[in-house]
């Protein structure tokens, strides 16, 4: 009787400790507070290729995915417009040249030889018409002719001369060929001519679009044959070797967070792969961004902070868009 009484003491005495290390080990896992996870995004530098030039698409050179390096031929725009301004610069040009080459040569000597012919026929006038004017003064002052005779001859004199004096100014204007001013006016033309055809030349590059940077195209807007306007957004390339990660942060879980630490995170995509990230740069959100308390006692409105982080060594398949995770639980501080 004594042995079974025993019996019965130590089956509940177990029954007991069991019941005490289950209702633990369910208090254990209600009362620890879950691990808290911070979840971030890959980044990586993206350049928008567009072009100066409205026209049309005349061949795409590339391909969503495709890798490209630095200067690699990417786009040919068919621009007819630009071909046009260049003939019209080329033209007013040569026509700039022509009178400057002009001014700088001088005047013709078919020119010259008709402008001294002319001087001597003006003079040849004048010295009659003096001789004219010489006889009629003695004529007049002797009482011989009457006064308004000698103002005729004295008029037409005086017209002689003035235009023996303009058949000279024409000869040595022959002579002396363009004036310095007007020579240098006609250079200035030429540059100006200049100037205007390798702008239209300039243009003429902008028809092939190659790439700034090497890296993979992500991203193409038009077709083939579609028009497209000046500055439009034609093809996105991203730097996959320039890469961090994003994560949005409440302050309040930035005592363990500074520039310069180094953190441990988990890819997903990469099957759950660990990888090691440095923080370089820490900013506050706009107030967009900010956590609204609600409620009045115990809590407080906290802000949200971008914290980024680069890769400590090269991850292979890391890609923009990818999550990665971080245990904030387990980061020390």
């Amino acid at each position: 009787m004594k042995k079974q009484e025993s019996k019965t003491l130590v089956m509940s005495f177990v029954i007991l400790i069991s019941v005490i290390a289950v209702i633990g080990l369910i208090g254990y896992f209600i009362l620890t507070p879950d691990d808290v996870i911070i979840q971030g995004e890959v980044e990586a530098t993206e350049v928008r290729l567009s072009g100066k030039l409205p026209g049309r698409v005349l061949e795409l050179r590339a391909r969503e995915g495709m890798k490209v390096k630095k200067g690699d031929t990417l786009i040919l725009i068919d621009s007819p417009e630009i071909s046009a301004k260049i003939m019209q610069a080329e033209a007013a040009e040569s026509a700039a040249k022509a009178v400057s080459l002009k001014a700088q040569n001088g005047t013709r000597q078919e020119t010259i030889t008709a402008a001294a012919e002319q001087y001597e026929m003006a003079q040849t006038a004048a010295d009659f018409a003096k001789k004219s004017y010489e006889r009629t003064k003695n004529l007049y002052e002797k009482g011989v002719i009457a006064a308004q005779k000698f103002d005729e001859v004295e008029t037409q004199y005086k017209a002689a001369q003035a235009q023996a004096r303009a058949a000279k100014s024409q000869y040595e204007m022959a002579l002396n060929g363009a004036q310095k001013e007007d020579k240098l006016a006609a250079y200035a033309q030429v540059q100006r001519a200049k100037g205007a055809l390798e702008e239209a030349s300039s243009y003429l590059s902008e028809t092939k679009l190659v790439a700034p940077i090497s890296g993979e195209i992500s991203e193409i807007f038009p077709k083939e044959g579609e028009l497209v306007g000046s500055g439009s957004p034609l093809m996105n390339i991203v730097d996959l070797n320039d890469i961090w990660v994003t994560f949005n942060v409440r302050e309040n879980f930035l005592s363990k967070i500074k520039v310069g630490q180094e953190l441990k995170a988990k890819v997903p995509a990469l099957g759950d792969k660990e990888i090691t990230l440095k923080v370089t740069y820490i900013k506050a959100l706009g107030s967009y961004a900010t956590w609204k308390a609600t409620k009045l006692t115990d809590e407080y409105d906290t802000k949200t902070f971008e914290v980024r982080a680069v890769p400590v060594e090269k991850v292979s398949d890391f890609r923009p868009g990818m999550s990665v995770i971080i245990n904030y639980s387990k980061l020390k501080k």
